[in-house]
């Protein structure tokens, strides 16, 4: 399963997502099996046929590392941010990604014991490097900074158990 969410268009400040799941050469949006007529003209040209009315869609980039896609519909340019089944678990985990938004701490994700710290107060780190090691359910998780910043303060010891959402790291 797949969530799409347009972020260019005139309600992009609503929180609306479409569901879409591809099973057995249908799609399906919001539990509604699609019956468009999609003719594939060459890569990156399709011609749709919805309700009786054709639309000329292009695709003109995929940002993997941002999960948009942007696409050209009869001319009208517009992005599609795109979660897989791995975002949407996380999400619903409370570890979604927090880029773009001012990173000021990091919360733990869930209850467990940190086994190793991997920053010190005073060091700058940028997204995605490791700064502790979470143990939870026998399993060893990573923690990765979610933006870039510099380490104001460290609020736990190694060997130490934490809840869910408790402050670890401040910015």
């Amino acid at each position: 399963m797949y969530q799409a969410h347009l972020i260019n268009e005139e309600e992009s400040n609503s929180d609306k997502s479409t569901s879409v799941n591809f099973e057995d050469g249908n799609i399906i949006v919001d539990d509604e099996i699609l019956n468009w007529d999609i003719s594939h003209i060459d890569d990156s040209h399709f011609h749709v046929i919805k309700d009786g009315i054709g639309y000329k869609l292009e695709h003109v980039s995929t940002n993997h590392e941002e999960k948009i896609v942007t696409l050209k519909i009869n001319g009208k340019v517009c992005q599609i941010k795109v979660k897989d089944k791995m975002d949407i678990l996380l999400e619903k985990m409370g570890m979604s990604d927090l880029a773009g938004s001012q990173v000021t701490d990091i919360k733990a994700p869930m209850p467990g014991m940190i086994l190793e710290i991997k920053v010190e107060v005073g060091q700058t780190i940028k997204k995605g490097d490791p700064v502790m090691v979470l143990e939870a359910m026998k399993m060893e998780n990573v923690l990765k900074s979610p933006g870039d910043g510099e380490i104001t303060s460290i609020e736990v010891k190694t060997g130490q158990s934490v809840e869910k959402n408790q402050l670890l790291i401040r910015f």
